[in-house]
């Protein structure tokens, strides 16, 4: 009869993309508080190290990776400082990203790459390196994307964002389907409205606050801790038969909408 807990990640190495800072930043100290041994990445080195600062003073085991998900090469080479770091990843979560907000009809191409570029493009790239690495080690191992309500509904004024929300939740649906002979799982988490860094344009914006809050079944915005619980399962042996789902954690909006 096990008696470990299905939730426990202890000897497990992860890797948190985005983690100097709000829902990464999160994440990484929720995942090293569950066992695992955590390396943080961003672009930040400062910041990262607060986080990783924060991580063993908890008494957790916390490696800093600089890495620019936007670029191919900078995915690559983090996955791999991170495994070498770690001795190993048997975890990645795909949490860097960016979101700017402007009318579609003004929208120029150098928007819609970055935006694609961080979001997309540079989760797909950060999930093929883990994986090759999950592959290289047999052992399988868990992705878990951070995509939006966005993937689901249309935002206006969002529209580079949304597309790039949207096609992670189709990625993450047919990377499970491929790699689930090779035992990696990959699932997804959209969290609903949180505020963080990125979204302070809105929380700042009263009118926006006062019309989005009856709009959320529990009548309240998101707090970072809100998501530990979903990450610790779809990144443990919990989860262990699901692949390919998304999980909102948006306090009922979907549900009800």
């Amino acid at each position: 009869m096990r008696n470990v807990s299905l939730f426990d990640l202890g000897g497990k190495k992860a890797l948190v993309t985005g983690a100097s800072r709000g829902i990464g930043r999160s994440i990484a100290m929720a995942l090293s508080a569950a066992g695992a041994d955590v390396a943080v990445a961003g672009r930040s080195f400062e910041a990262l190290n607060e986080t990783a600062d924060a991580i063993r003073a908890e008494g957790g085991i916390a490696r800093v990776v600089e890495m620019d998900v936007s670029e191919i090469e900078s995915c690559r080479s983090g996955v791999a400082e991170a495994a070498r770091l770690l001795g190993g990843v048997d975890i990645l979560i795909n949490n860097a990203g960016t979101e700017e907000v402007c009318p579609s009809l003004e929208v120029e191409e150098a928007l819609w790459d970055k935006i694609l570029d961080t979001n997309l493009k540079g989760a797909f790239f950060c999930a093929q390196a883990a994986a090759r690495l999950m592959r290289a080690a047999d052992h399988g191992g868990a992705i878990v994307n951070l995509c939006s309500l966005a993937s689901e509904v249309g935002i206006p004024t969002a529209v580079p964002y949304s597309s790039s929300k949207t096609g992670l939740l189709g990625m993450t649906r047919a990377l499970s389907a491929e790699w689930a002979p090779l035992g990696i799982r990959i699932n997804a988490i959209a969290p609903g409205y949180f505020h963080t860094a990125m979204t302070e344009g809105f929380y700042a914006d009263e009118a926006w606050r006062t019309t989005m809050l009856p709009k959320i079944p529990f009548r309240r915005f998101g707090e970072l801790s809100d998501l530990d619980g979903a990450a610790i399962f779809l990144a443990s042996e919990a989860s262990a038969y699901i692949t390919g789902q998304c999980i909102p954690v948006d306090g009922g909006f979907l549900a009800s909408i």
